[in-house]
């Protein structure tokens, strides 16, 4: 029978596993960005059925190579354009691996003081470095808290949105307003939330939300006897990040007293610096912001914040305590308590992966990244400005830029499928309408201009 890894042991094994992430990060770069296998391909690689006896520490780690890697697309790879980025850091792979092994469950304040405190602290930090209203720090009415994804947020507060309105209508009856370019999870959260109606509104020619068609679908709605309950910004849609007028429709959903949540998801991280904060006016009247650490900030994954305004509505929604959970601490009053701030009861010491980050790289090194990034994509978009062979698809505000073959849809796509082909960089293709065009997300920790310029030349020898 396998034993249990002295510490010694555990040192020895500790600095193999260290020195392979090591040569990982040495050597991705010149990796194939993505796998070539087929379904099944690395299944069936595993036996049938679990190990009688336990195996050795080398042949798990030998593994890695034989088995893991032909099927591993490389997310962190400098010649990663696709989707958005999902980044990591050397100070965010070691802070994970300090929460594994403490292991702590922060489901109360008093079943782990630091795990809360930290968060607290490290999440009224990032108000003052995103400049987001006073009120969201946790000596306000609101405050913050760590999710597993934008997703589980949205999902979160929609839920709370019903929950508030329980007395004046069925769920059924109500309704939630979105861009038709928001992210599918608005739509998924409503299905979740048993809200009746998930309704997608007209945007404008650069993809943004049209205030004047959410007035009008709202009117009609209230008209037909349904309630309208909520409504969902964009800062940075998925497919072009497109920026919502979220002012605008702060007016909107102030007079029809709707709760409007902030979806920033991947811009976020961008308001580190004070040049991209226009895109965020009126936030002080605004019920609820998410933004993911894990997506440009270097603190991998999974890393979601959410704020709100008020954390009255939220904790009153999630909050059911049985007596094992019932607070040990000397005064209530005096903690916060995260399991009645979203669904999960359990959750992971994930503040510390974004406390070390924010502390090695300090603010500075954060908005570095960013305006590097946000360079290059400019630079990038001025390539294909400047070439008759492409034409931009939409504004690019952030790090995405999307463009479109002028020879039309059938071009763009063959470019799209012909660049994922060499498997020496990952793009994006999408559609809007029926419009072809490809999206090319700077924003991998490690990219560089050499690695926009290797691009370049790649779309280049392939049009």
């Amino acid at each position: 029978m396998q034993r249990h890894m002295t510490p010694e042991e555990f040192r020895e094994h500790g600095y193999s596993v260290i020195d392979w992430i090591t040569r990982y990060m040495e050597e991705v770069e010149g990796m194939d960005v993505l796998p070539v296998v087929s379904p099944g391909d690395i299944g069936n690689m595993l036996p049938d059925t679990a190990p009688e006896s336990g195996e050795t520490f080398g042949q798990l780690l030998g593994d890695l190579d034989r088995i893991v890697m032909p099927g591993v697309t490389h997310w962190q790879s400098p010649n990663w354009f696709a989707y958005f980025p999902a980044n990591v850091s050397g100070v965010s792979i070691l802070a994970e691996l300090v929460s594994a092994a403490l292991g702590q469950q922060g489901m109360l304040w008093s079943t782990s003081p630091a795990t809360t405190e930290i968060e607290l602290k490290v999440l009224d930090w990032l108000v003052d470095l995103m400049d987001l209203p006073q009120g969201w720090k946790s000596s306000g009415a609101g405050g913050g808290v760590i999710q597993m994804s934008a997703s589980d947020s949205t999902h979160t507060v929609l839920v709370v949105a019903r929950h508030q309105n329980r007395f004046r209508a069925s769920a059924t009856d109500m309704v939630v307003y979105v861009s038709d370019q928001a992210h599918s999870s608005i739509e998924k959260g409503c299905t979740i939330a048993g809200i009746g109606h998930c309704v997608k509104v007209d945007v404008d020619d650069a993809f943004a939300l049209d205030p004047a068609a959410l007035r009008s679908l709202i009117q009609q709605h209230i008209a037909e006897g349904l309630t309208p309950i909520a409504v969902v910004s964009a800062i940075g849609t998925t497919a072009t990040t497109a920026v919502d007028p979220v002012e605008a429709i702060a007016d909107i959903a102030q007079e029809f007293d709707l709760w409007h949540h902030v979806d920033a998801a991947y811009a976020g991280t961008a308001m580190v610096c004070e040049e991209f904060r226009f895109h965020q006016p009126a936030l002080e009247r605004v019920d609820s912001y998410t933004f993911n650490p894990h997506k440009w900030m270097m603190v991998n994954f999974d890393c979601n914040v959410l704020w709100v305004a008020d954390r009255a509505p939220l904790i009153d929604t999630m909050s059911i305590l049985p007596a094992i959970l019932s607070n040990t601490a000397p005064d209530v009053g005096d903690v916060v308590d995260y399991r009645d701030w979203h669904v999960p009861l359990g959750r992971r010491f994930r503040a510390l992966k974004l406390w070390w980050v924010l502390r090695y790289f300090g603010a500075e090194g954060i908005r570095g990244l960013v305006r590097d990034h946000v360079a290059l994509a400019d630079s990038f978009a001025e390539w294909i400005e400047s070439d008759d062979r492409f034409e931009l698809f939409a504004p690019h505000p952030f790090g995405l830029v999307c463009f479109t073959h002028v020879d039309g849809d059938e071009a763009t796509r063959a470019l799209a499928d012909a660049l994922n082909a060499t498997r020496q960089v990952a793009i994006t293709p999408s559609v809007i309408g029926t419009t072809s065009f490809i999206r090319i997300a700077i924003g991998q920790t490690n990219t560089e201009e050499v690695h926009v310029e290797a691009l370049k030349t790649l779309i280049d020898k392939l049009s």
